[in-house]
């Protein structure tokens, strides 16, 4: 074990967090009990980078805790986790353990308190978050060799990394979001146990799939995580059709960049501000590619309907990893609607206006932007879109001057024509021909006149 006395970047916490956890480690400290910072922000202030939060760890039990806090609030029962808010700041706290006997890929059989913080340390993922501090003392203890990892650029399992793998699945993914986020290299032994067992990264549940899978999306350098999780087999256990992208050729003169997997590596190389449903159409507006792909007898490559199969394939791969309605159907929408942005120099005003109010438009834009400019570069419809958003901020559409309750006050019976007729009114309106309402409503009643 390494202990390094007065670290010299504890002051790169926050003040009002530094003081907080120095008055919490103060009460245990003088109840006979330690605390520490602990994980990601021990991480980011070696690496001197200001953390914007702190996990803690004290070799109290919880019942302990209490004693001294009687206010900390118990928020998971079986691993000991409490949180406690001081001076304006809440702190999440967990009381030192020890995990044994995993079953299942991700539950330990056995867990208990154990007033040795190098224990809880050991049972840690990756070396980098094995490291503990001293809020008091700012002394940084290192059982495990995190600090020469740093200083090295490696991402490397505490211990064995086979075993620390098959007891939670999850640190594949894990491993994987670390190297791409430092951009550090994975350990040689570390990386072949990826490879060995990624297989088992396909039995973890869909959820924990799916935010795993968010949090590299939308974090630093997903291009070479994407990389890394084909590399490593990881992808094809997790989303085997993202993994079926590669090598999928794509017709040159569009696609100069290579094949559908370059091409959306390279589209989150350019994705500047990352939210979960753009990445995730990011990733997914061309997943029915491999299934549609022919190829004509000149030698012509097509993906006739791609985008409709690939809408598809969301819905299917969306249930599979529990996404919520609202973020399925929107991820749905863009990768079925993202073709129809080359043809809107060619629209009549009334479908231009409606694509710009939909409230789906900002992102199938920006989806837009990032499939051009990672292939052809071609970025005239993307410039025609925005000069539009420029000149008529407000997308909204207006109140519909002709509705059904209009036609049957008019004298008019319910009738299936009356969807049909409304649409082409309201299009019509959309498109200034109509100067009033009046106008609208009679051109509404000639047309039902005419369908009967």
């Amino acid at each position: 074990m390494k202990k390094l006395s007065g670290w010299q970047n504890c002051t790169l916490l926050a003040p009002e967090i530094r003081s907080g956890a120095a008055r919490i480690a103060s009460a245990f400290t003088a109840a006979g009990f330690q605390l520490f910072l602990v994980g990601g922000a021990v991480r980011d202030i070696v690496s001197g980078k200001r953390p914007e939060d702190v996990d803690l760890l004290t070799t109290a039990t919880p019942d302990e805790a209490a004693e001294i806090f009687p206010e900390i609030k118990l928020t998971g029962a079986s691993f000991g986790v409490m949180r406690l808010k001081e001076g304006g700041t809440t702190f999440e706290i967990a009381s030192a353990r020890e995990e044994r006997n995993y079953m299942d890929g991700r539950h330990p059989g056995e867990i208990r308190c154990t007033r040795d913080p190098d224990v809880d340390a050991m049972r840690r993922d990756f070396t980098i978050n094995a490291m503990r501090l001293d809020p008091l003392s700012g002394e940084l203890f290192d059982p495990a060799g995190g600090l020469e990892d740093l200083r090295r650029g490696i991402i490397r399992t505490v211990g064995d990394p086979e075993k620390r793998f098959k007891e939670d699945y999850l640190r594949m993914l894990r491993a994987i979001r670390f190297a791409a986020k430092t951009g550090f290299e994975l350990e040689e032994k570390t990386f072949d146990a990826l490879c060995k067992f990624s297989f088992l990264a396909a039995e973890l549940a869909g959820e924990r799939i799916r935010d795993e899978l968010t949090r590299i999306l939308t974090g630093k350098h997903p291009d070479r995580a994407l990389r890394l999780l084909l590399e490593t087999g990881l992808l094809k256990a997790v989303l085997p059709e993202a993994a079926a992208l590669s090598g999928v050729t794509q017709p040159p003169e569009y696609h100069p960049e290579g094949d559908v997997f370059e091409h959306i590596c390279l589209m989150f190389k350019h994705m500047a501000y990352p939210d979960p449903q753009l990445a995730w159409s990011v990733l997914l507006h061309d997943i029915g590619k491999p299934v549609t792909r022919s190829v004509e007898p000149g030698g012509r490559i097509r993906f006739f309907c791609h985008e409709e199969r690939g809408a598809e394939m969301v819905r299917e791969i969306a249930e599979r990893l529990h996404f919520s309605l609202h973020d399925r159907e929107s991820i749905a929408r863009a990768v079925r609607n993202h073709m129809r942005m080359a043809s809107v120099r060619e629209m009549k005003t009334a479908k231009l206006k409606k694509l710009m109010a939909d409230d789906n438009f900002s992102l199938e834009l920006e989806l837009h932007r990032l499939d051009c400019i990672s292939c052809h570069s071609f970025m005239d419809t993307f410039v025609f879109l925005t000069d539009k958003l420029c000149c008529e901020p407000d997308s909204a559409l207006p109140p519909r001057w002709v509705m059904g309750k209009d036609l049957v006050k008019a004298g008019v019976p319910p009738s299936p024509a009356f969807k049909t007729v409304l649409e082409e009114t309201f299009d019509r309106q959309l498109s200034g021909e109509f100067n009033t309402p009046e106008e609208a409503l009679i051109f509404a009643l000639n047309q039902l006149q005419e369908r009967k």
